[in-house]
């Protein structure tokens, strides 16, 4: 088994992140291991960390940001689903360094309270993916600190080309951020970008 980043650790063309114990991290099912199989090279998330994740969801991916942040870590998972919810706080329950939020990610001032965070990573299919982004990004993240954004182009135009769609949302992302790396996420996950940034 060959560590390829902190917590990170690659078997048999399988990636796996190790708390507890090791747990399997499915590239169909979480977009940062997607990312990591197509070739990222800049993975941001680390030991210690403390991290604002916006649309936590099932808390899949969640669930393996707590392995690599470890006990002295913290993440903070903004959800506003209530459907999903129940698994969200299952998964909090069983890592104890995961605080769920039921919250509107687009309203960062209603959580305002957690103070400064390392990364903001968001995955939400919504049309202004960017500018929730931006919005928490400028709140929250220390000096120097990096954003993650999976970007799902067809949640914001249904009609355009992704690639259109994809170039357009770095472009916007550009005044806020220096872009590191950007990976499309095929065949894992259809019409995604995934965009690793440091904030100006």
């Amino acid at each position: 088994m060959k560590p390829i980043f902190p917590g990170v650790l690659r078997e048999n063309q399988k990636l796996f992140t190790k708390g507890k114990s090791k747990e399997y991290w499915d590239p169909y099912s979480s977009k940062p291991a997607a990312a990591i199989m197509k070739g990222l090279n800049n993975f941001p998330v680390k030991e210690g960390q403390t991290i604002l994740y916006l649309g936590a969801a099932h808390g899949t991916t969640i669930s393996h940001f707590s392995n690599i942040v470890g006990e002295k870590g913290r993440i903070y998972g903004v959800e506003v689903s209530e459907k999903v919810i129940p698994d969200l706080l299952k998964k909090a329950r069983a890592k104890q360094n995961i605080i769920p939020l039921v919250e509107d990610a687009r309203f960062p001032e209603n959580y305002g309270w957690i103070g400064p965070v390392d990364l903001v990573y968001e995955d939400i299919a919504q049309k202004d993916q960017v500018a929730i982004l931006k919005r928490n990004a400028q709140m929250f993240l220390k000096e120097g600190g990096i954003v993650v954004l999976a970007l799902k182009a067809k949640a914001i135009d249904s009609v355009r080309s992704v690639k259109e769609i994809c170039q357009e949302a770095v472009r916007e992302m550009e005044d806020t951020f220096e872009i590191i790396e950007t990976v499309e996420l095929d065949p894992y996950e259809r019409d995604h970008l995934f965009i690793v940034a440091k904030l100006k």
